[in-house]
């Protein structure tokens, strides 16, 4: 190999899942003529660190000439390398390797100590406080960041060689920090285990790279854990042990059931795993494996509801010799509201069952319903808390009802270690807890939920069952109902539509497995027909920006919200972010930064994908960002009115968010709705899919696709069944 010194110029490609990158560096020293491009820069291509124009780095490799670009230095090996000039120094101080130094505070630096600054960074760092109108604690903040910095460089360019991202081996070092070396070599699929974002893929890359062998007993045990895991993200809250063995045995290419087996079992019997015999809704015996963390709140979950429903009422003396009739015709008298026979005895249901369920579709009185709930208890005085499981959920119902509400996670007094401060030793102190969106929990926070209601407390589930399941795992809503062990209610009749006005009565005849009706004469349901993915998207992009603000005179940034159903493909959500940003935020002269191989640009739409409780922002707000501090190496985001700072090793948390998916849709309403609608969504083209796009609008819906689509999402009804035992558990 040959060793070759430079100064980068710039990066022209960089890949941040694997680090692989192309950039053009001026080499020092004599180089063949044939490499040089016209600027003298030569082309250097390989896996390595994130590295930024202005350095200096060491590459060792090999000269080839690729075909289509000509000679190139296939590095294999990357260090970097001081700079020895004073520009070099002010270059690199400021190229963003050091937080909080940027091109003003490394020119002052420079300027100060010259040629030696980096020598005394090193050597005498408190020397950092001479330099003239440099505050102390700046100079604190320098050297700290200057000494963590140094050594966390160390630590990337080891895990780089393993093909581990610059963005993930931040992420590592900070979970490890100087003992990153030694635990990973150790057993790098500890990474899987501790480090959020590193899972069993990218810790198993390193370990073959390490040479740990395939049947290794930590591979075949992280691979078990990652097989249930990846069942659990699709919603499962256990495996049959056959369907996790055969799962297994798949991902790891280990053809060896017996040592499969085995492995399985002696997880289990150390805990890692639970196995258990349950009966299914059709009353045939599973072995179920289950990670004890939903075990647990399985079980837990149905020992808690039914302690719920079979315990008395809180309030029960207080509605038992209730004339009811009166009592809710003068309480809707007083709010001046008319409520049908179903929705009195959903209001009577919540206030004298223990656990109920108020279901229905959009436009069906849902709200109008609760809100008698609530004015009734607050007629006779009685205490309550509202919720909801995101934060735009809980925004909605505070809005709609007059009243407080917070996000689930807000009530229980969620804390950084994963835990909730309000749990069944210090209970909710209330007559009744009202939940929205219910549709949207998931097991876990369904189980934390219910440790801190009080036996004697009601318990309100309002949520559109018909809508997308949770994200996470578990079928609640669904398996609450079908338990028996709640009131149920499940308005039918429309009430909010007008004679010109399809979004309700389309939403509806979806639910019901009928075509919506797309002759575009209503006011605010709209089908444009493009076969094309490509021009589909560009045709999107058009409505966004141009046909909407002219015919309806809205924001497209602030009023408008594009819904896929697929992350991939020209209509899918990545591509259209690209090209909505392009559309609507594509001036030149505005402040950028790629991060994590994404652009972020001041002005763009993000959304935060999750709950970040130290900042108080949740998992599907979304904002604007309102500037770059490229010296500070931080966004300034505005969420709800408020200014929320960003570092950039923090853009995980963000993404663009001009088109969501159907999913990060879930407990979001907005005034209009744009969803691309292709053959190529066939795998998500679902009629509960489609159903939760459309009623997401309040305004204005616009499908952009084909019929064929169109009816094959209509005509799914078939939705991927979830193993689960809490149903089975709540009917025992």
């Amino acid at each position: 190999m040959e060793t070759i010194t430079g100064s980068i110029e710039r990066i022209t490609f960089y890949n941040d899942e694997n680090g692989y990158t192309v950039l053009r560096m001026t080499p020092e020293g004599r180089i063949t003529a044939d490499a040089k491009a016209r600027d003298g820069t030569v082309t250097v291509v390989g896996s390595m660190p994130e590295l930024a124009p202005g350095e200096t780095v060491e590459f060792s490799g090999v000269w080839f000439n690729d075909p289509k670009w000509g000679m190139q230095f296939r590095a294999e090996m990357v260090r970097p390398v001081p700079p020895a000039t004073t520009d070099g120094i002010i270059n690199y101080l400021a190229s963003g390797i050091v937080k909080g130094i940027g091109p003003v505070t490394a020119e002052r630096i420079v300027n100060h100590f010259g040629l030696k600054t980096l020598d005394i960074l090193d050597r005498e760092p408190h020397r950092i406080e001479e330099v003239p109108g440099l505050k102390s604690s700046l100079a604190q903040a320098l050297v700290k960041a200057w000494a963590d910095n140094q050594a966390m460089r160390q630590t990337m360019i080891f895990l780089q060689g393993y093909g581990i991202s610059s963005r993930m081996a931040v992420r590592i070092y900070g979970e490890y920090g100087e003992e990153t070396v030694t635990r990973v070599q150790e057993d790098p699929y500890r990474l899987a285990d501790e480090v959020f974002g590193i899972g069993f893929i990218k810790a198993d890359v390193i370990a073959q790279k390490m040479g740990v062998p395939t049947d290794a007993p930590n591979r075949i045990r992280a691979g078990l854990l990652y097989a249930l895991n990846k069942l659990a993200q699709e919603g499962h809250t256990f495996a049959p042990r056959q369907v996790l063995l055969n799962t297994a045995a798949e991902l790891l290419k280990v053809d060896n059931p017996t040592r499969l087996a085995a492995a399985l079992d002696a997880q289990v019997i150390a805990g890692e795993l639970i196995l258990q015999t349950i009966v299914s809704p059709a009353r045939e015996l599973i072995e179920a494996v289950y990670l004890p963390l939903y075990f647990y709140s399985e079980t837990g979950s149905a020992d808690y509801l039914r302690k719920i429903a079979h315990s008395p009422s809180i309030m029960g003396a207080v509605w038992k010799k209730k004339d009811w009739p009166r009592f809710l015709g003068e309480l809707a008298k007083k709010n001046n509201v008319s409520l049908t026979e179903q929705q009195q005895g959903a209001v009577q249901a919540a206030l004298t069952s223990k656990v109920s369920v108020l279901t229905g579709g959009p436009g069906t009185g849902k709200t109008t319903t609760l809100q008698m709930v609530i004015n009734a208890l607050l007629a006779e005085s009685r205490s309550f808390r509202l919720a909801s499981p995101t934060g735009r959920a809980a925004k909605r119902l505070s809005e709609a009802t007059g009243q407080v509400a917070s996000t689930i996670h807000r009530m229980l007094g969620y804390m950084p270690d994963g835990g909730f401060d309000v749990d069944e030793d210090d209970p909710l102190e209330v007559d009744m807890v009202i939940v929205d969106e219910s549709s949207m929990i998931d097991l876990v926070l369904f189980y934390n939920l219910l440790k801190a209601i009080r036996p004697h407390t009601h318990l309100m589930l309002v949520g559109d069952v018909d809508q997308l399941p949770s994200v996470g795992a578990g079928n609640v809503l669904r398996d609450v109902i079908d338990s028996g062990l709640a009131h149920v209610t499940r308005l039918d009749t429309i009430f909010r539509q007008s004679e010109d006005s399809l979004i309700v009565v389309n939403a509806h005849r979806v639910n019901h497995g009928e075509m919506p009706q797309v002759n575009n004469q209503s006011t605010d349901f709209f089908f444009f027909r493009e076969e094309d993915p490509a021009l589909a998207a560009e045709l999107v992009v058009d409505i966004v920006q141009n046909r909407l603000p002219g015919k309806f005179g809205v924001n497209p940034l602030d009023d408008v919200q594009v819904i896929a159903p697929m992350y991939r493909g020209p209509a899918g959500v990545n591509a259209l972010n690209d090209s909505l940003q392009i559309a609507l935020n594509g001036s030149s002269r505005v402040v950028e930064k790629k991060l994590a191989g994404r652009l972020f640009r001041a002005g763009d739409k993000v959304m935060q994908i999750r709950n970040n409780y130290e900042k108080e922002v949740f998992n599907g707000d979304i904002g604007r960002i309102s500037g770059i501090n490229l010296d500070e190496n931080q966004f300034e985001v505005i969420m709800d009115g408020r200014y929320v700072y960003y570092d950039f090793s923090e853009v995980d948390e963000l993404t663009l968010a001009y088109c969501i998916s159907t999913h990060r849709s879930q407990g979001g309403e907005y005034p209009i709705v744009v969803i691309p609608l292709l053959t190529q969504h066939y795998m998500m083209l679902q009629r509960n899919l489609i159903y939760t796009a459309i009623t997401r609008a309040k305004r204005v819906c616009v499908l952009v696709g084909t019929h064929k689509a169109l009816h094959i999402a209509v005509g799914n009804n078939k939705v991927a069944e979830r193993y689960s035992g809490l149903l089975g558990r709540l009917k025992d």
